[in-house]
């Protein structure tokens, strides 16, 4: 029993941890698709259709849960005829 309970508080630990890391990452905001698909009225399957991938990946860049390469964010810059630098969030 003793070995459960370890195991059981050695996952709530990690769960903790992982908790914590995520409440960090929220305010990490690093490309502002979303402003822009938002500003231009265009939604995410539109964009994930001319970019050939998936709603999901798209979604993942709008939502800022991962980030594009370079080039696909050269390639979404140019499908929504706007300059690279408008996607991206300047720290000051």
């Amino acid at each position: 029993m003793a070995y459960f309970v370890y195991k059981y508080n050695a996952i709530r630990c990690i769960y903790k941890h992982i908790g914590v890391y995520l409440e960090s990452l929220k305010d990490k905001i690093m490309n502002r698709i979303k402003e822009v698909l938002e500003d231009k009225g265009i939604k995410q399957v539109w964009l994930a259709e001319r970019l050939g991938k998936s709603f999901n990946t798209v979604n993942g860049y709008v939502q800022n849960r991962t980030q594009p390469s370079l080039e696909t964010l050269y390639e979404i810059a140019t499908i929504l005829q706007i300059d690279v630098k408008e996607l991206l969030v300047t720290k000051k």
